[in-house]
């Protein structure tokens, strides 16, 4: 069921949560707002697993936005790559391969990375050597809207567009905030559509970017694209899940103290309920049709 996805992105966020406090940091703003979009894509979407990791027809993920790895690890400690307590014990720790960024040392990371603009060069790199060995893998490549002031994105968009790599599926986190401010004020976006549009992309704008179903429909849908990359714009909303967070730019890079922990983990059990009544009034409601 569509709302077992829901459920699982809330207590995903509390893991987050939990490997941040341990650790004593991470950027907790973002890790909220791409959730929904690592979720769907590990649960909902990509062939790769723990079983297939180093299979070549496994699908490929390239996390652009390596600052948000605290998201990432709690996805691919549930998806059963390492286990959550590892990475709980280990984060940011001397020595620890669980770092502040993707580390390829670790099973399911494809690229260290958190140096921006680098993650959608290397992903038009693998599609197309994918193309050369005549597989169909698909290639997911998350960016932060922040991170499109980086030249080498759009050096990227355009030779995705040439190429025609329609297993390329570009993925942005638009939640509107980076590290010094609003992303319009920082270094304005305008009209993202239009500009992939015009490198020859395919474009799906999801407005409820931090909904399961509406991200699962846009993959679903860049899947049927033929000749062209797609970018999937997610309107996403920082911090997402705790109204302390919600849209807060200061929470781009912030370790809760223990009154904020207890207030975030409460809102996020609280949203995770509220799903889970609505699912059982969904549920009676049609048992008495």
């Amino acid at each position: 069921m569509a709302e077992n996805y829901k459920v699982l992105a809330y207590e995903l966020r509390k893991q987050t949560v939990a490997i941040i406090m341990s650790g004593k940091g991470g950027h907790i703003g973002g890790d909220m707002s791409v959730m929904d979009i690592l979720m769907t894509l590990y649960f909902r979407q990509m062939n790769l697993s723990p079983e297939n990791q180093d299979s070549p027809d496994r699908d490929y993920l390239i996390m652009s936005k390596g600052h948000c790895v605290e998201a990432l690890y709690a996805v691919l400690a549930e998806k059963g790559f390492f286990p959550l307590e590892q990475v709980k014990e280990e984060y940011l720790r001397f020595g620890s391969p669980f770092i502040g960024h993707p580390n390829n040392k670790l099973p399911g990371i494809e690229m260290n990375s958190g140096s921006l603009g680098h993650g959608l060069p290397v992903g038009i790199g693998i599609a197309l050597a994918n193309r050369m060995d005549h597989r169909k893998n698909r290639v997911y490549v998350v960016m932060g809207d922040g991170e499109l002031a980086e030249g080498s994105v759009w050096e990227g968009a355009m030779a995705a567009g040439m190429y025609q790599l329609d297993e390329l599926c570009a993925v942005i986190d638009r939640n509107g905030l980076q590290i010094s401010g609003s992303t319009e004020e920082v270094m304005a976006h305008e009209d993202l559509k239009r500009r992939f549009e015009s490198f020859g992309w395919h474009v799906e704008e999801v407005w409820q970017g931090n909904d399961s179903d509406a991200l699962n429909q846009a993959f679903d849908r860049a899947k049927q694209v033929k000749g062209k990359p797609t970018v999937v714009i997610a309107h996403t909303v920082k911090g997402f899940g705790s109204s302390i967070m919600e849209n807060q730019v200061a929470w781009h890079h912030h370790v809760p103290e223990e009154e904020e922990y207890r207030q975030i983990i409460h809102d996020l059990e609280e949203r995770k309920q509220a799903v889970l009544t609505n699912s059982q009034v969904r549920e009676e409601a049609a048992g008495h049709e």
